[in-house]
């Protein structure tokens, strides 16, 4: 199995940052991005600018038809999947490899779920401290990638993937459970992305010991509690751990779910507390701070039209 051409669905901060790494090493020709007519239009009129330089992107349009690629990559919003799904579908073939950089534990079975489990890689974005605004992305850190099959076992698919890695300078790990590894970053992003958008606040906000951080910790034990009972263990070292993380962080930076309620668009509520809530009433779990944190940014994401 080799990976020769990679089409990636989703322009934020990861699609751009990935798009511009493997473009790069790759070559436009090989490199492309998914869209609908109108989004290609738009994205070729304004530019899309990396660390101040003017990318070089290859369009596809989800409207043509096209040969299966090698490798397609969702780099989308929760809200935005199901969409980015239908558009990805005439890609695929029976030998392309699906990955997901979405934050959260889901994705991947509604990617699989559609487009073919088989052909879907396990994986986390970690480490990245890229920042897009308007048509713009700045980063300084681009972070890693750690993938993984679902039973942990070394595949042609995961070979694929790291030899890709290697070629084009993406920093990689392989999981030894990678299961373990998801549950780990969405405890955090259930804590830190929930509490400063229910909140609106920061990075500081979480960072001193009042309310907002009482209520982050709170919600992440919550998961922890989920996470046990579905034979996961994750270890109050392991919240410490996201602690000694997020402590070094500028105060005045935030994560992007709360830059996504700052704009008005749609939040990613239902990929945190929404799982969580959904996944307690089935263990009969009590979860009473992430159905506050649930309620309360569901509001927050009400007004966004009576403000306008």
């Amino acid at each position: 199995m080799n990976i020769q051409t990679v089409a990636i669905i989703g322009q934020g901060a990861l699609g751009i940052l990935f798009g511009k790494l493997l473009t790069d090493a790759l070559g436009k020709e090989n490199v492309s991005f998914i869209a609908n007519p109108t989004r290609i239009q738009r994205y070729k009129m304004n530019g899309i600018y990396c660390n101040g330089e003017k990318c070089d992107f290859s369009y596809l349009s989800s409207e043509e038809p096209h040969n299966p690629v090698n490798l397609m990559i969702f780099a989308v919003k929760f809200p935005a999947l199901e969409g980015a799904i239908r558009e990805a579908a005439p890609f695929v073939g029976s030998k392309t490899i699906l990955l997901s950089l979405l934050n959260g534990i889901s994705s991947e079975e509604i990617i699989g779920n559609t487009l073919g489990e088989d052909k879907v890689v396990y994986c986390v974005a970690q480490g990245m401290d890229a920042t897009r605004e308007d048509n713009k992305l700045i980063y300084s850190n681009a972070g890693y990638l750690i993938i993984g099959e679902k039973d942990n076992r070394i595949s042609p698919k995961i070979t694929a993937l790291t030899e890709l890695f290697i070629k084009t300078g993406i920093e990689y790990r392989i999981a030894s459970d990678v299961q373990k590894v998801m549950w780990n970053k969405f405890m955090l992003n259930v804590g830190i992305n929930q509490v400063t958008t229910a909140y609106e606040t920061n990075y500081g906000g979480a960072q001193v010991d009042r309310e907002p951080r009482t209520t982050m910790l709170a919600a992440m034990r919550e998961v922890q509690q989920i996470a046990s009972a579905k034979g996961i263990e994750l270890t109050n070292q392991d919240i410490d751990d996201w602690m000694k993380v997020i402590e070094p962080f500028n105060p005045e930076l935030m994560p992007s779910m709360r830059q996504d309620s700052l704009a008005g668009r749609p939040t990613e509520v239902e990929l945190f507390s929404g799982t969580v809530l959904k996944m307690a009433d089935q263990l009969g779990i009590d979860v009473p701070v992430n159905r506050f944190l649930y309620h309360k940014i569901k509001e927050i994401e009400s007004r966004y039209h009576k403000e306008i």
